[in-house]
């Protein structure tokens, strides 16, 4: 997926449907010239309607359609002829959009099924038509209820990346490297921070038909849960991993340490998080010879860990069985 095409946060404004008015028609017939009330209710408006599409990855398209608006309902008619309801108009978004209120920011709902719909403005119902008032006391109602109003307004959709396994590292800690070596994916590639600024999805193959998606993830910094960086988007995206496996370059002054920062970026975040398996590769793992790893293995934290090298392709076959192992495919 290119990156420029890759849209995680969109705002969008729907309307729905005004509901028709209530017909005030009196029935009027050759041998019946002083007929009572026979006019029907309005139709309902159309709802505006978020639907869950498995096929979609992105939000781009609605970043250049944030207008939706649904039809009104019609007014009813004589002989009780209820008025025709304002057709549904849908929204297609990707498995794993939240949608938020834009004043609030409150969670609305969550799309996590394909196919799965929620209604995101209510269409207007229509009013009643001048039949349902007629009374002992009143034989010839003249009036009948308007339709309800429209409803409007501004709605924050949100993308979280739906994937096996999820990267977490600091900035330049390798990710992309590994990304474009196990997948098929092209993520930009530099040596300087923040390269990534959206997420890249590949498919890994695994020893034959098997395969599990890896997301690359904009890199975390110390402060993320606060916004920094970029911190928020990444953080985002990383819930619905089934698996984290934290990068850290074999350069790092201290493993742990680094480890230990990601760890709490998470915590502070989100403490659900960190009931995610979890899985450490130190990266850059050519530049260590066996005496050195030696010497860095008591040091690591108390998780499973591995020496790879996505360049030299050191233990990437092994670090995929480790993987698969974790998710428990088998």
């Amino acid at each position: 997926m290119a990156s420029d095409n890759f849209v995680d946060y969109v705002k969008i404004f729907c309307r729905s449907g005004k509901g028709g008015a209530g017909s005030r028609h009196m029935r009027r017939e050759r041998h019946i010239p002083k007929g009572g009330p026979d006019g029907g209710d309005g139709g309902r408006g159309g709802h505006v309607i978020i639907r869950g599409d498995k096929q979609l990855w992105t939000l781009l398209h609605l970043k250049f359609q944030k207008h939706t608006k649904a039809p009104h309902g019609r007014s009813g008619g004589g002989q009780q002829r209820t008025g025709a309801e304002g057709d549904d108009v849908y929204v297609d978004v990707p498995i794993g959009t939240i949608v938020r209120d834009s004043e609030t920011n409150e969670i609305l709902f969550e799309i996590d099924e394909d196919g799965q719909e929620k209604i995101v403005r209510k269409g207007g119902k229509g009013g009643r038509g001048n039949t349902h008032f007629k009374s002992s006391t009143n034989r010839s109602p003249d009036y009948a209820q308007p339709g309800e109003d429209e409803v409007e307004g501004w709605s924050i959709l949100e993308l979280k990346i739906l994937a096996d396994v999820g990267l977490v590292g600091f900035p330049n800690a390798g990710k992309s490297t590994l990304l474009s070596v196990l997948s098929a994916a092209k993520p930009e590639i530099a040596n300087y921070p923040f390269t990534t600024l959206r997420p890249n999805l590949g498919i890994v193959g695994y020893r034959g038909s098997r395969s599990f998606i890896m997301a690359d993830i904009p890199g975390i910094i110390e402060g993320a849960h606060e916004g920094k960086g970029l911190g928020l988007r990444f953080l985002r995206h990383i819930e619905r991993n089934s698996l984290l496996l934290f990068l850290v370059p074999a350069d790092s002054e201290d493993i742990k340490k680094e480890y230990e920062i990601l760890v709490n970026e998470l915590r502070q975040y989100n403490p659900e998080l960190l009931d995610k398996e979890r899985l450490l590769a130190i990266s850059k793992s050519d530049m260590l010879d066996d005496e050195l790893k030696e010497e860095i293995i008591p040091q690591l934290p108390n998780i499973e860990s591995i020496f790879i090298s996505s360049v030299a392709m050191q233990n990437l076959n092994e670090l995929k069985d480790l993987i698969w192992k974790t998710l428990d495919h088998d």
